[in-house]
């Protein structure tokens, strides 16, 4: 194994144990600051929302300071490029497209009524419940 190898390998394992410890700080920070909201009742309602805020946005920040953080805004950006190619239907589409499904679930749902009905009739005769 060259020097160059091995230093790298002590670089990803530093910074994965780093990864790990600002990933655990971001989200224990996010769970404490809910935790305060809702046992620090004496304070005003604005100061508790703030604390919130704060403790929410310093537990991200941490969090997003990390690998899996920055694989998370990848991620998020290359969904918002694919979100820009999407074909959407036109108003007219979505509406011929609504009034066909409510036309079928009505047609299914007489045909399972006719069915049902039929079943019915069958399991009397045979039974001798019927009428």
């Amino acid at each position: 194994m060259s020097k160059r190898s091995a230093h790298t390998e002590a670089e990803v394992q530093q910074r994965s144990a780093g990864d790990r410890i600002k990933l655990i700080a971001g989200g224990l920070i996010a769970v404490l600051a809910v935790v305060a909201y809702y046992t620090q009742e004496q304070l005003p309602l604005l100061e508790r929302v703030a604390i919130v805020l704060v403790g929410l946005s310093v537990g991200g920040y941490l969090v997003y300071l990390t690998e899996t953080g920055q694989r998370a805004k990848r991620f998020l950006s290359e969904m918002r490029k694919e979100l820009r190619l999407v074909v959407w239907p036109t108003r007219k589409e979505t509406l011929q497209t609504t009034l066909m499904i409510i036309a079928v679930v009505i047609v299914m749902g007489f045909f399972l009524w006719l069915v049902d009905m039929f079943f019915l009739w069958a399991v009397e005769l045979l039974t001798g419940r019927g009428g």
